[in-house]
């Protein structure tokens, strides 16, 4: 991207078109908690579609993470099945146009592949980061706790020329005692850890709408939040019905010279039809990164004091 699309983009803001569902929030592991800080690159501010990083949605275009193709790649999950509660090697790989796996890719928010799950009631969510092998197959090991049908998201971009980043999705089955979960009420506040979120700022079908999350811990505002992955904060969002998927990122990045780290992290948003959403945000702080998740409606701003899912869940 070039320096005077970059300075466009910030200075109108990251404007992005997504949907969500629910799910609950929690603690990263081990693997991200040791990330070490660094810029945030072409991609800070820009913003992300429904089909992936950057750039704009098409009219008509099929929102990320409904298919298992698009644009000559393919998601081959290698592992279709696995068991509740039990630790499993995930495995998958993705498959050019002459069905020949996919070795090189160009790196995004630090990663060449990010990998959400995500339970059909998304009870259950997970951000992820996979290992590739030489051959092009990833795979990670996962716990999933709650059985029932879930949706695995690959978010990435080919290394190969004129590719554009996409979202592929597939689904998973993982066996044991199925319990459907509830749709957590839209509160503005979620806890988690100990650290408290408070959101400002609800969703429109079709017009922007300013989304800031506010971050204290021990009723104190967290002022020194870390970057990860390149950024103060990530958003995910799932879209009731069909999980349709959409990874965004926050306005501004870390050594900007205008971005604080903390407490506020805000994102820009358009809804793109009424309905229900659910966001989870990343955020990292004393070496570990928490989500919290959010129900959100169009038209209306959450209450506080609803009912709310403040659940762990954990990388």
């Amino acid at each position: 991207m070039n320096t005077a699309v970059k300075a466009g983009i910030f200075a109108g803001g990251l404007a992005v078109v997504f949907g969500g569902a629910y799910g609950v929030g929690g603690v990263i592991g081990p693997e991200d908690a040791g990330a070490e800080p660094a810029a945030h690159g072409e991609h800070a501010g820009e913003e992300e579609t429904a089909t992936g990083h950057g750039g704009h949605a098409e009219a008509g275009e099929v929102p990320g993470g409904l298919q298992v193709s698009e644009g000559g790649y393919t998601l081959d999950l290698r592992t279709s099945r696995l068991r509740a509660d039990r630790e499993s090697e995930l495995a998958f790989t993705i498959l050019d146009a002459h069905g020949k796996p996919v070795t090189a890719y160009e790196e995004e928010h630090e990663k060449e592949l990010h990998l959400i799950l995500a339970a059909r009631d998304l009870s259950t969510f997970r951000h992820v980061h996979p290992v590739r092998a030489a051959d092009g197959t990833w795979s990670i090991d996962v716990n999933l706790p709650t059985a029932g049908d879930y949706r695995v998201f690959a978010d990435f971009k080919p290394a190969a020329k004129g590719a554009k980043a996409l979202t592929l999705g597939a689904d998973l089955a993982v066996a044991g005692a199925y319990n459907p979960a509830k749709l957590p009420e839209p509160d503005t506040t979620a806890t988690v850890d100990g650290y408290t979120v408070t959101l400002d700022g609800g969703l429109a079908a079709g017009a922007g709408r300013d989304l800031k999350f506010h971050v204290e811990k021990s009723g104190r505002p967290v002022t020194d939040l870390q970057p990860y992955l390149g950024a103060y904060g990530h958003l995910v969002a799932l879209r009731t019905g069909d999980l349709a998927y959409l990874h965004v990122h926050p306005n501004g990045e870390p050594g900007d010279g205008a971005t604080k780290p903390g407490p506020e992290v805000s994102f820009a948003a358009t809804a793109p039809s009424d309905g229900t959403y659910r966001l989870y945000l990343d955020f990292k702080h004393e070496g570990e990164v928490r989500t919290a998740a959010f129900t959100v409606r169009t038209g209306t701003a959450p209450q506080a004091g609803d009912s709310h899912d403040d659940a762990g869940h954990s990388h």
